[in-house]
Protein backbone atom coordinates (compact mmCIF):
# COMPACT_ATOMS: atom_id res chain seq x y z
CA UNK A 1 0.00 0.00 0.00
CA UNK A 2 1.67 3.33 -1.15
CA UNK A 3 -0.49 6.06 -2.55
CA UNK A 4 -3.45 4.09 -2.91
CA UNK A 5 -4.39 1.10 -1.07
CA UNK A 6 -3.20 -2.24 -3.16
CA UNK A 7 0.17 -1.62 -3.02
CA UNK A 8 2.76 -2.03 -0.44
CA UNK A 9 2.43 1.30 1.48
CA UNK A 10 5.82 0.33 3.73
CA UNK A 11 7.91 3.45 2.80
CA UNK A 12 6.24 7.20 2.14
CA UNK A 13 3.65 7.06 4.78
CA UNK A 14 1.20 8.57 2.30
CA UNK A 15 -2.64 8.45 2.84
CA UNK A 16 -4.19 5.75 1.21
CA UNK A 17 -7.28 6.38 -0.89
CA UNK A 18 -8.83 2.62 -2.21
CA UNK A 19 -7.82 -0.97 -2.33
CA UNK A 20 -8.56 -3.76 -4.20
CA UNK A 21 -9.64 -7.41 -2.81
CA UNK A 22 -7.08 -9.72 -1.10
CA UNK A 23 -5.21 -6.09 0.54
CA UNK A 24 -4.70 -5.66 3.68
CA UNK A 25 -7.37 -2.83 4.69
CA UNK A 26 -7.70 -2.80 8.63
CA UNK A 27 -5.88 -4.43 11.81
CA UNK A 28 -7.61 -5.13 14.85
CA UNK A 29 -6.68 -6.44 18.48
CA UNK A 30 -9.12 -7.56 21.05
CA UNK A 31 -8.04 -7.36 24.48
CA UNK A 32 -9.42 -7.66 27.93
CA UNK A 33 -8.12 -4.46 29.53
CA UNK A 34 -9.48 -2.01 26.71
CA UNK A 35 -8.67 0.95 28.86
CA UNK A 36 -5.16 -0.31 29.48
CA UNK A 37 -4.48 -1.69 26.22
CA UNK A 38 -5.47 1.98 25.01
CA UNK A 39 -2.65 3.42 27.20
CA UNK A 40 -0.09 1.21 25.99
CA UNK A 41 -0.35 1.80 22.47
CA UNK A 42 -1.21 5.43 22.69
CA UNK A 43 1.95 5.75 24.66
CA UNK A 44 3.99 4.30 22.34
CA UNK A 45 2.77 5.14 18.57
CA UNK A 46 0.89 8.75 20.11
CA UNK A 47 -2.54 7.23 19.20
CA UNK A 48 -5.60 8.90 19.75
CA UNK A 49 -8.92 7.13 20.25
CA UNK A 50 -12.74 7.73 19.64
CA UNK A 51 -15.57 5.01 19.65
CA UNK A 52 -16.68 2.60 17.06
CA UNK A 53 -19.41 0.24 15.77
CA UNK A 54 -21.48 -0.32 18.65
CA UNK A 55 -22.52 -3.86 17.19
CA UNK A 56 -18.89 -5.02 18.19
CA UNK A 57 -19.27 -4.51 21.46
CA UNK A 58 -16.72 -1.77 23.67
CA UNK A 59 -14.89 -0.89 20.45
CA UNK A 60 -11.99 2.15 19.50
CA UNK A 61 -10.35 3.22 16.31
CA UNK A 62 -7.31 4.33 16.95
CA UNK A 63 -6.19 8.04 15.39
CA UNK A 64 -2.37 8.97 14.50
CA UNK A 65 -2.66 12.62 13.72
CA UNK A 66 -6.30 12.60 13.01
CA UNK A 67 -6.07 9.57 10.92
CA UNK A 68 -7.91 5.66 11.72
CA UNK A 69 -4.96 3.46 11.42
CA UNK A 70 -6.07 0.21 13.98
CA UNK A 71 -8.68 -1.32 15.72
CA UNK A 72 -9.02 -2.16 19.76
CA UNK A 73 -11.88 -3.98 21.00
CA UNK A 74 -12.31 -5.61 24.22
CA UNK A 75 -13.03 -9.69 24.81
CA UNK A 76 -16.16 -10.89 26.82
CA UNK A 77 -15.15 -11.23 30.54
CA UNK A 78 -15.24 -15.48 30.03
CA UNK A 79 -13.77 -15.42 26.88
CA UNK A 80 -10.46 -16.85 26.96
CA UNK A 81 -9.07 -16.79 23.75
CA UNK A 82 -5.57 -15.72 22.60
CA UNK A 83 -4.96 -11.97 22.33
CA UNK A 84 -3.86 -11.23 18.66
CA UNK A 85 -3.75 -8.62 16.31
CA UNK A 86 -5.88 -9.64 13.27
CA UNK A 87 -5.13 -8.26 9.50
CA UNK A 88 -8.53 -7.79 7.67
CA UNK A 89 -8.14 -8.59 3.78
CA UNK A 90 -10.35 -6.45 1.28
CA UNK A 91 -13.13 -8.32 -0.27
CA UNK A 92 -16.17 -7.00 -2.55
CA UNK A 93 -18.68 -9.45 -1.76
CA UNK A 94 -17.92 -11.38 1.90
CA UNK A 95 -20.38 -13.94 2.20
CA UNK A 96 -19.00 -15.13 -1.12
CA UNK A 97 -15.11 -14.43 0.25
CA UNK A 98 -16.59 -16.57 3.09
CA UNK A 99 -17.30 -19.45 1.20
CA UNK A 100 -14.50 -19.38 -0.64
CA UNK A 101 -12.74 -20.17 2.59
CA UNK A 102 -14.49 -22.85 3.37
CA UNK A 103 -14.37 -24.44 0.01
CA UNK A 104 -10.69 -24.20 -0.09
CA UNK A 105 -10.53 -26.54 3.37
CA UNK A 106 -10.24 -23.46 5.92
CA UNK A 107 -13.12 -22.68 8.35
CA UNK A 108 -15.32 -19.50 9.43
CA UNK A 109 -15.44 -18.77 12.94
CA UNK A 110 -17.45 -15.57 13.20
CA UNK A 111 -19.99 -14.00 10.37
CA UNK A 112 -20.57 -12.91 7.88
CA UNK A 113 -22.04 -10.13 9.94
CA UNK A 114 -22.47 -6.30 10.01
CA UNK A 115 -20.46 -3.54 11.37
CA UNK A 116 -23.55 -1.03 11.75
CA UNK A 117 -22.79 1.30 8.67
CA UNK A 118 -19.03 0.92 8.52
CA UNK A 119 -18.91 -2.72 6.62
CA UNK A 120 -19.66 -6.41 6.66
CA UNK A 121 -16.98 -9.04 8.41
CA UNK A 122 -16.01 -12.40 8.79
CA UNK A 123 -13.00 -14.08 10.97
CA UNK A 124 -11.55 -16.83 9.03
CA UNK A 125 -8.75 -19.88 9.99
CA UNK A 126 -6.82 -20.86 7.31
CA UNK A 127 -6.12 -24.63 6.89
CA UNK A 128 -2.69 -24.62 9.34
CA UNK A 129 -4.97 -22.56 11.68
CA UNK A 130 -3.46 -19.16 11.40
CA UNK A 131 -6.41 -16.54 11.96
CA UNK A 132 -7.65 -13.45 9.30
CA UNK A 133 -10.25 -11.50 8.98
CA UNK A 134 -12.36 -10.19 5.94
CA UNK A 135 -13.66 -6.94 5.82
CA UNK A 136 -16.16 -5.56 2.96
CA UNK A 137 -16.29 -1.86 3.30
CA UNK A 138 -19.11 0.65 3.46
CA UNK A 139 -18.61 3.56 5.41
CA UNK A 140 -15.76 2.48 6.77
CA UNK A 141 -12.56 1.88 4.20
CA UNK A 142 -10.44 0.89 6.48
CA UNK A 143 -6.72 1.97 7.29
CA UNK A 144 -6.19 5.50 6.48
CA UNK A 145 -2.75 5.62 6.86
CA UNK A 146 0.46 3.60 5.96
CA UNK A 147 3.99 2.83 6.64
CA UNK A 148 3.93 6.33 8.66
CA UNK A 149 5.73 5.86 11.84
CA UNK A 150 2.77 4.76 14.32
CA UNK A 151 0.99 2.95 11.47
CA UNK A 152 0.76 -0.22 9.66
CA UNK A 153 3.55 -1.29 7.94
CA UNK A 154 2.98 -4.65 6.79
CA UNK A 155 1.49 -8.19 7.20
CA UNK A 156 3.11 -11.25 7.42
CA UNK A 157 1.97 -14.84 8.08
CA UNK A 158 4.47 -17.14 9.75
CA UNK A 159 3.81 -20.64 9.20
CA UNK A 160 5.99 -24.20 9.17
CA UNK A 161 6.03 -23.89 5.13
CA UNK A 162 4.46 -21.25 2.36
CA UNK A 163 3.47 -24.54 -0.73
CA UNK A 164 -0.03 -24.91 0.67
CA UNK A 165 -1.01 -22.39 2.56
CA UNK A 166 0.18 -20.05 -0.63
CA UNK A 167 -2.60 -22.05 -2.79
CA UNK A 168 -5.30 -21.59 -0.01
CA UNK A 169 -5.06 -17.35 0.28
CA UNK A 170 -4.07 -17.67 -4.10
CA UNK A 171 -7.89 -19.77 -4.18
CA UNK A 172 -9.56 -17.55 -1.89
CA UNK A 173 -8.14 -13.92 -3.19
CA UNK A 174 -6.98 -14.54 -6.39
CA UNK A 175 -3.40 -13.11 -5.36
CA UNK A 176 -0.57 -14.37 -7.47
CA UNK A 177 3.01 -15.16 -5.80
CA UNK A 178 6.09 -14.03 -5.99
CA UNK A 179 9.27 -16.02 -4.19
CA UNK A 180 11.70 -13.53 -2.37
CA UNK A 181 15.66 -14.64 -2.55
CA UNK A 182 17.33 -12.90 0.73
CA UNK A 183 20.76 -11.17 0.49
CA UNK A 184 23.48 -12.67 2.62
CA UNK A 185 22.88 -10.85 5.87
CA UNK A 186 19.25 -12.49 5.68
CA UNK A 187 17.95 -15.63 7.00
CA UNK A 188 14.31 -15.81 5.37
CA UNK A 189 14.95 -18.59 2.66
CA UNK A 190 10.98 -19.70 2.40
CA UNK A 191 9.38 -16.51 2.22
CA UNK A 192 6.86 -15.64 -0.45
CA UNK A 193 5.13 -12.30 -1.27
CA UNK A 194 1.07 -11.93 -2.39
CA UNK A 195 0.61 -9.55 -5.29
CA UNK A 196 -2.23 -8.02 -6.25
CA UNK A 197 -2.09 -5.87 -9.34
CA UNK A 198 1.33 -6.04 -9.76
CA UNK A 199 2.44 -5.18 -6.50
CA UNK A 200 3.35 -6.83 -2.96
CA UNK A 201 0.41 -6.54 -0.45
CA UNK A 202 1.42 -8.93 2.17
CA UNK A 203 3.72 -11.63 2.59
CA UNK A 204 4.02 -15.95 3.67
CA UNK A 205 7.17 -16.60 5.59
CA UNK A 206 7.66 -20.53 6.61
CA UNK A 207 10.20 -21.00 9.67
CA UNK A 208 9.61 -24.73 9.67
CA UNK A 209 10.69 -25.96 13.37
CA UNK A 210 11.12 -22.08 14.26
CA UNK A 211 7.39 -21.79 14.83
CA UNK A 212 6.62 -20.96 17.97
CA UNK A 213 4.68 -23.95 19.84
CA UNK A 214 2.99 -21.79 21.93
CA UNK A 215 1.19 -20.13 18.51
CA UNK A 216 0.83 -21.87 15.83
CA UNK A 217 0.96 -20.06 12.32
CA UNK A 218 -0.34 -16.57 12.51
CA UNK A 219 -0.29 -13.16 10.74
CA UNK A 220 2.37 -10.79 12.13
CA UNK A 221 1.05 -7.13 12.27
CA UNK A 222 4.43 -5.03 11.78
CA UNK A 223 4.05 -1.50 13.02
CA UNK A 224 6.70 1.47 11.35
CA UNK A 225 8.65 3.22 14.15
CA UNK A 226 11.44 5.91 13.98
CA UNK A 227 13.78 3.81 15.57
CA UNK A 228 13.25 0.52 16.71
CA UNK A 229 15.77 0.20 19.47
CA UNK A 230 14.34 3.29 21.41
CA UNK A 231 11.12 1.77 20.69
CA UNK A 232 11.96 -1.35 21.95
CA UNK A 233 13.05 -0.21 24.95
CA UNK A 234 9.60 1.79 25.48
CA UNK A 235 7.90 -1.41 25.12
CA UNK A 236 9.51 -2.67 27.85
CA UNK A 237 9.38 0.43 30.00
CA UNK A 238 4.56 0.33 29.74
CA UNK A 239 5.26 -3.38 30.25
CA UNK A 240 5.24 -5.50 27.58
CA UNK A 241 8.08 -7.59 26.74
CA UNK A 242 10.40 -8.30 23.94
CA UNK A 243 10.22 -12.04 21.94
CA UNK A 244 13.26 -10.96 19.57
CA UNK A 245 15.56 -8.37 19.45
CA UNK A 246 16.28 -6.07 16.79
CA UNK A 247 17.86 -7.93 13.72
CA UNK A 248 18.12 -6.90 10.00
CA UNK A 249 15.06 -8.14 8.15
CA UNK A 250 13.99 -8.46 4.46
CA UNK A 251 12.26 -5.21 4.52
CA UNK A 252 14.80 -3.30 7.54
CA UNK A 253 15.55 -3.00 11.22
CA UNK A 254 12.97 -4.92 12.86
CA UNK A 255 12.22 -6.57 16.60
CA UNK A 256 9.54 -8.72 17.71
CA UNK A 257 7.63 -7.44 20.89
CA UNK A 258 4.65 -8.06 22.61
CA UNK A 259 2.33 -5.69 24.53
CA UNK A 260 1.71 -6.28 28.26
CA UNK A 261 -1.62 -9.02 27.55
CA UNK A 262 0.56 -10.56 25.43
CA UNK A 263 0.02 -9.84 21.74
CA UNK A 264 2.88 -10.02 19.62
CA UNK A 265 3.36 -7.41 16.82
CA UNK A 266 6.88 -6.28 15.27
CA UNK A 267 8.62 -3.19 14.75
CA UNK A 268 10.20 -1.87 12.09
CA UNK A 269 12.46 0.89 10.68
CA UNK A 270 11.37 0.21 7.04
CA UNK A 271 14.62 0.17 3.96
CA UNK A 272 14.17 3.59 2.34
Amino acid sequence: MTEVRGSTGRHDGSEAVGRAPGTPTWVSLMAHGLATTQEFYGALFGWEFRPGPEQLGPYVRALLDGHEVAGIGQLPPDHHLPIAWTPYLASEDVNATADAVRHCCGTIGVGPLDAGTAGRLAIGVDPAGAVFGIWQAAEHLGGELVGQAGAPAWNELVTTETADVVKFYEAVFGYTEEAVVPSESETETDYVTFQVDGRPVAAVHGVGQDLPRDRGPHWMTYFEVVDVDASVKRVTELGGHVIEAARAGIHGRVATVADPEGAVFALVRSNS
